[in-house]
């Protein structure tokens, strides 16, 4: 499936996601790599089987293999670390914060490919699991980089267009079913 199928299975009242769609990932603010790095990234936090083939299947044609890799490895990493970190910070005991987390974590610094991208990658995630400390870590690295606001809200529109897809996309199985 492409990204302009992706669109056209949007039913009528998601026209604005549709339209959204297109234009996120041709977005001034991010280099190929940042957007097509992004939309795999989110694609994968979304957790929607069309919108993960579609992304995926067009990435590869926009990235290198280990920008490919390195995306989904800043999914998969954030998908473990935003609901730990996630957690220490929804609960009262400040305990918690003082125990180590004992999570593998070496992709964050050894995935291969940009670290700016990375860090860029992780911010939108965490926008999408809701991690309010680790998308306020990886926002702060990368503006700590030269990274404008600009830059960052383009990639965290990637994660809010595709999310949303995700679950329009979600809601109309179910109610097909």
């Amino acid at each position: 499936m492409t990204v302009e199928q992706l669109g056209e299975k949007l039913p009528a009242y998601a026209k604005d996601l549709k339209l959204n769609l297109s234009s996120v990932l041709r977005q001034v603010e991010l280099t190929e790599q940042q957007t097509w790095g992004a939309a795999v990234a989110c694609a994968m936090a979304s957790r929607n089987v069309d919108v993960t083939a579609a992304i995926l299947g067009e990435a590869k044609q926009h990235l290198t293999p280990q920008a490919f890799d390195a995306a989904k490895a800043a999914a998969a990493i954030m998908g473990m670390n935003n609901v730990y970190y996630r957690f220490l910070h929804m609960t009262d005991n400040s305990k918690y914060a003082t125990i180590p987390a004992r999570l593998r974590m070496q992709i964050i610094r050894g995935h291969g490919s940009d670290p700016v991208d990375f860090e860029l990658w992780c911010t939108a995630v965490s926008a999408i699991n809701n991690c309010h400390v680790c998308a306020a870590s990886h926002e702060k690295v990368v503006r700590d980089k030269g990274v404008s606001e600009e830059t960052i809200l383009a990639a965290v529109r990637i994660a809010s267009v595709l999310h949303a897809i995700a679950g329009v996309l979600d809601a109309e199985a179910v109610a097909a079913a």
